[in-house]
């Protein structure tokens, strides 16, 4: 387990990341350990965050410079640019900043998200509807190279199901704050798909609260952009929650991909598997996972797991895997964590090549192997089928 610097006191106008000796003082007088993660500072104004050096604990592991403009600079938050096709039970529709439906999931921890908090002129309402199984795709396309904001709530009514793609295409400077609440016995799945431009920038902090009994599946993939940072908080609030959070990313060369995950368990018997897997291949291709994992002392009866496994294809890519699980208290059902990063299993090269298959060939079939686990368990054909050509072309460096 790794420890985090803590924050200061909610509603301090200050910045998480002022203390530097392991003890911050909350407004009356008491402290914070270090690594309890749900102390963090939060607030919706960028001008509450310090301005980002790439020092803070939150930001050490990122390029800052490559975005920039992003955590600090002026962002147009008019309306995106969409693509979606009509679906029976998912209704699109604009809502204006004052809505009472915004912020009921979270609220950021970090400058780039409370810049795209402060700067959205209305956010895209999703709301789900029905027991029927439905699928949306929601297609960002043609934001241009200027630094833009966005702000979407993802709603599903009790007792209903759906799955919702949020994907991601050509050109983009990109900040945004997604939330997901999920109602009451529903279950739904939200797939976060980057298939941006080689030069694309995107960072994005989603925030997900779910009911009682009810159950969200959360998927990132990570394939195109040059930076791209997606970071999901799930609040597991209500007895019986659940979440299960996928992670998929394939790092070229100069790319860097990364993902901060944190699960807040605070509410009995609920439950949380975190799998994030990624391959790497490529001068300077750079992954980076941060897992959080705290268990409550409201949280009796929790069973948790998370664990990050990367593949690195060739010389000179790095991957930072940091999972962090914190447990306070002793009744609960399960809790662990693992990590690990490596080269090809030359075992299954051995086996493959014996049988007449080519080196090229045979490591191609690892990694596809390796990285369909994922894949799979996304719920929709069409969507495998379109990732798994995707991955095909990421392994032939199309």
């Amino acid at each position: 387990m790794t420890a985090q610097m803590t924050s200061t006191a909610p509603g301090s106008s200050h910045s998480a990341t002022e203390g530097q000796h392991g003890l911050v003082a909350h407004s009356d007088g008491a402290f914070v350990p270090v690594q309890t993660r749900s102390e963090r500072f939060r607030s919706v104004n960028v001008e509450d965050f310090a301005p980002v050096h790439g020092r803070e604990h939150e930001w050490k592991l990122s390029p800052v410079a490559a975005f920039a403009d992003l955590t600090g600079g002026e962002l147009d938050g008019s309306r995106l640019t969409l693509a979606t096709e009509p679906v029976e039970g998912v209704e699109l529709s604009w809502i204006p900043r004052s809505d009472e439906r915004i912020g009921r999931a979270g609220i950021p921890e970090e400058r780039a998200s409370a810049n795209a908090w402060s700067s959205f002129d209305e956010a895209l309402l999703v709301r789900v509807t029905g027991d029927d199984e439905k699928v949306a795709v929601i297609t960002r396309t043609g934001l241009g190279d200027a630094p833009r904001a966005a702000h979407t709530v993802i709603e599903i009514a009790p007792n209903s199901r759906g799955l919702v793609v949020l994907a991601g295409e050509g050109e983009a400077r990109l900040s945004e704050n997604v939330e997901i609440v999920v109602g009451e016995g529903a279950s739904l799945t939200v797939v976060s798909l980057q298939e941006w431009g080689d030069d694309a920038v995107h960072l994005g902090s989603h925030f997900a609260r779910i009911g009682r009994d009810a159950f969200l599946k959360h998927i990132v993939v990570s394939l195109g952009g040059k930076v791209v940072r997606v970071n999901p908080s799930t609040h597991l609030a209500e007895q019986g929650a659940d979440i299960e959070a996928l992670g998929l990313y394939f790092a070229d060369a100069g790319q860097h991909l990364e993902q901060q995950v944190f699960v807040h368990h605070d509410a009995p018997h609920t439950r949380s598997r975190v799998t994030y897997k990624g391959a790497l291949q490529g001068a300077g291709a750079r992954s980076v996972w941060v897992g959080d994992v705290l268990i409550a002392q409201t949280a009796p009866g929790t069973d948790s797991y998370e664990q990050n496994r990367n593949l690195v294809l060739t010389d000179g890519t790095r991957a930072d895997s940091v999972p962090n699980l914190e447990i306070e208290t002793g009744d609960i059902e399960g809790a662990g964590h693992a990590s690990a990063t490596g080269r090809f299993d030359d075992e299954q090269l051995f086996y493959l090549m014996a049988r007449g298959i080519t080196e090229a060939e045979a490591r191609r079939l690892v990694v596809r192997g390796f990285l369909t686990e994922i894949v799979q368990k996304i719920g929709s054909a069409d969507l495998e089928a379109r990732l798994l050509e995707a991955l095909e072309a990421e392994l032939e460096g199309r």
